[in-house]
């Protein structure tokens, strides 16, 4: 891809079908970020702003299918991975993703919606880790996501987030191209960390915390915003770190303007077209 041109992203997720999650907040991010968005749905969900009451998978096949149509006609530039649910699911999108190999790919381990309801099967975290992670770039868990993969309880403090960073590389291949951004938003304060290491550089990204409701969504537009921004910061001198510092003043200004939005009495969505919408 030049540099110049639009990439084409991919998210393979879920949909929430109130919209501030899942597969159609990562296409909204991609759109106000300047890239073209393409998605493979993985599962179905009954969703809105305060609960999941259903969940449904596509059969493997038709997934699979998905994937291959897809790949076959469009260049893709950048890949994120969200709700993926049943080991099944993770083992054949880790399969597609190795035969067709996408230059970036950012995961999203995806366990726990916002109203605690649970997205991925337990039996799909060992599949998670051992098909899929070797495929990704980057992973963005959050504290307790990270507790999940690392098989013990989630850090309970900045001293505890930075072992735990190290501790989730160790997860991924020896490569100095692998990231983890370990997303430090459960933690009481205002200030937010998250801590972005590829094994050797341990870099400290704070923000400020929002007081607000409207959450919903926010690690799904995360990735989404970095998946977007990879292919548009690589001739910058430190082009992931460029790209998630990038995103994360994205969804500051997402979240900071998400009381325009009137949706659902939960947790509300953030306002992903903040820059472009004009009251």
């Amino acid at each position: 891809m030049s540099s110049s041109s639009i990439p084409n992203v991919l998210t393979i997720a879920g949909t929430d079908p109130s919209g501030g999650a899942g597969v159609l907040a990562d296409l909204k991010a991609f759109s106000a970020l300047g890239a073209y968005g393409c998605a493979v749905i993985a599962a179905l969900t009954a969703q809105n702003t305060r609960a999941v009451s259903g969940v449904h998978t596509p059969p493997v096949d038709f997934l699979k299918r998905q994937i291959d149509t897809l790949f076959e006609d469009v260049r893709i530039d950048s890949v994120k991975l969200g709700m993926l649910g049943t080991a099944d699911i993770v083992r054949t999108v880790a399969d597609r993703l190795a035969h067709f190999k996408p230059a970036h790919v950012v995961l999203d381990p995806v366990m726990v919606a916002k109203s605690g309801d649970h997205l991925l099967a337990k039996s799909a975290v060992a599949m998670l880790k051992e098909a899929l992670m070797p495929q990704a770039n980057m992973i963005t868990p959050n504290l307790p996501e990270a507790g999940v993969l690392l098989e013990q309880r989630a850090p309970e403090s900045t001293k505890e987030m930075f072992r735990a960073a190290e501790r989730l590389r160790e997860l991924l291949p020896t490569s100095s191209e692998r990231w983890v951004l370990l997303k430090g938003g459960h933690l009481p304060g205002n200030e937010l960390l998250d801590l972005l290491f590829d094994g050797d550089r341990m870099i400290e990204m704070r923000t400020m915390r929002i007081d607000t409701p409207n959450t919903h969504g926010t690690g799904c537009t995360l990735s989404s915003a970095i998946a977007a921004l990879l292919p548009q910061r690589s001739a910058q001198l430190q082009p992931v770190a460029a790209a998630v510092r990038d995103a994360q003043h994205y969804l500051q200004g997402a979240i900071a303007a998400s009381g325009a939005l009137k949706v659902g009495t939960g947790h509300g969505p953030v306002h992903h077209f903040y820059r472009l919408w004009r009251a």
